[in-house]
């Protein structure tokens, strides 16, 4: 069992360290777009799962909420959370219409939906992405395994390279941290800077 302990604490440190080598420009390129986003009035919607729903929420609250900085709200909604609203598009419509009803009601163009989940696969949060993509909305996946159909369809993807739930878990959860971390820094802290391909911060 120490072993088991060990190797889990390592294995999820090794995945961790092997995503972002693969997505450091990425992450910081994409996380500025949505920065930008919430700079310009917009808002971020969030969908998954499971423990991935539980990703959004968490999100979600870090945003409303505060990470780090001491400063004004942030508009974050995880489409996971309103229980008479998803049973009663499950009741009426279907399971796989949850996300995609809300997104209709709540997104705006200009917009972020992030869509998480582990396989890639799920179809209430495909519909989502479509859903968000018809109405201008910018679409960002937190994905495992190979990223499955959202990782064609939505605009950036994240794909945590591995078939345990568990550690891709883990990876979200750390770039969820790492989004929040980096709104927070990018609109409130003005002592840091974050250039924009080589250009000074507006």
């Amino acid at each position: 069992m120490r072993e088991l302990i060990y190797y889990t604490f390592t294995e999820s440190a090794d995945l961790k360290k092997a995503f972002v080598e693969e997505n450091r420009d990425k992450i910081y390129e994409v996380f500025l777009e949505i920065a930008k986003r919430l700079k310009e009035g917009r808002k971020i919607l969030l969908c998954g799962n499971g423990g991935s729903a539980a990703d959004c929420q968490h999100i979600a609250a870090e945003l409303v909420g505060r990470f780090t900085l001491e400063r004004r709200a942030l508009p974050a909604i995880a489409l996971t959370t309103d229980t008479s609203v998803l049973t009663a598009l499950a009741n009426d419509y279907s399971f796989d219409r949850i996300f995609e009803r809300q997104v209709e009601a709540l997104g705006e163009e200009g917009d972020v939906l992030i869509s998480i989940s582990t396989s890639g696969n799920s179809k209430n949060v495909i519909n989502a992405v479509n859903r968000a993509k018809e109405k201008g909305l910018l679409t960002v996946g937190f994905l495992g395994k190979d990223g499955g159909e959202l990782a064609k369809i939505c605009h950036h993807s994240f794909i945590v390279r591995s078939h345990s739930t568990p550690r891709i878990q883990e990876v979200h959860v750390t770039l969820g941290h790492v989004l929040c971390d980096f709104i927070e820094k990018f609109l409130f802290s003005y002592d840091l800077y974050f250039p924009p391909c080589g250009e000074g911060r507006e």
